[in-house]
């Protein structure tokens, strides 16, 4: 495997350039919430997630092309284009518009319940997974916690999240489970970087054809939107999309998976406290206790062997 062989290769890396990168993925990535709260306050929600994925795809498509990376097939750019439907328009979009509904925070911990749908479409569509015991557990502990966030029957103190803003960050975490699972399948660039700047492109595209259908440009004002909202911007553009994937992808290169996949346990523990301390939300026991319930689903199915059905135990 490529992350093997890398990982050999490069022994006497700089070790701060480990702890930088994995400092951007954790906590840059898991500010992203906090500043896409803050932008579609002032923003429409496609067109902002729009201007940041064009912008961002369109930066690491044309770097790519400028280090002499193939231009992708038309079969590659019908693969990305079905993934960015999935990811951006679905997915990242149903976000953008949930955080007008939803503290920035909670919205994080929803959309960390991402592995919990991706085990489910390997056990019940693919078949790919048997369901054992430990699965079985990690699942019913991740829908008891979305249970808790959503639940206006529980007296935990806080009121409960807005229910369709819970229910668009569940399809949107749903979409994104059934990309990763088709992802597998489809004929990408063989470039990592390629392929997501395609996708990104992609994305931001549709994602500016949804807008104009739900008519967000004719209630977008440029003049009216404050600096603050449009720093929002350019720090999703600039740190959340091309800085963050770039330390995901060298980190992919140079460490295992599972270190790197460490990001899905502390974003949003990390969004959890900037929407606390920056963001004025609260922070309750409902959140906490919602929070810790899917944490510990997600650490569990991540850190689960994968075993095909028909498989015996060890």
């Amino acid at each position: 495997m490529l992350v093997e062989t890398t990982m050999e290769t490069a022994p006497d890396r700089a070790p701060w350039k480990t702890l930088l990168a994995f400092a951007i993925i954790y906590f840059v990535w898991g500010s992203t919430f906090l500043a896409i709260r803050i932008g579609v306050h002032e923003v429409p929600p496609l067109l902002l997630a729009s201007m940041r994925f064009l912008a961002a795809g369109l930066a690491l498509f044309l770097w790519m092309i400028s280090r002499g990376e193939r231009f992708p097939s038309a079969r590659q750019w019908a693969a990305a284009s079905l993934l960015a439907f999935l990811i951006f328009v679905c997915d990242y979009g149903l976000l953008f518009w949930a955080e007008q509904r939803v503290p920035s925070g909670i919205a994080a911990v929803m959309m960390a319940t991402i592995p919990v749908f991706i085990a489910l479409c390997e056990i019940v569509l693919l078949r790919t997974q048997r369901l054992s015991l430990r699965l079985a557990f990690a699942l019913l502990v991740g829908i008891a916690g979305v249970c808790v966030l959503m639940s206006h029957s529980f007296s935990l103190g806080g009121a409960a999240i807005d229910r369709a803003g819970a229910i668009a960050l569940i399809l949107g975490s749903v979409s994104w489970s059934l990309a990763t699972v088709l992802s597998r399948k489809l004929k990408l660039p063989p470039s990592k970087v390629m392929s997501s700047g395609s996708q990104m492109l992609s994305g931001g595209i549709m994602l500016a054809v949804a807008a104009a259908v739900a008519g967000e440009f004719h209630n977008f004002h440029p003049s009216a939107v404050s600096a603050k909202a449009w720093l929002a911007l350019l720090y999703l553009i600039v740190a959340g999309s091309i800085i963050g994937f770039t330390a995901y992808v060298w980190l992919i290169h140079h460490e295992s998976p599972t270190k790197v996949g460490t990001y899905a346990y502390v974003n949003p523990v990390v969004a959890v406290l900037l929407g606390y301390f920056i963001g004025g939300e609260t922070l309750g026991l409902r959140t906490i206790l919602g929070t810790l319930f899917v944490l510990v689903s997600v650490i569990v199915i991540t850190t689960t062997p994968a075993k095909k059905p028909g498989t015996n135990r060890a």
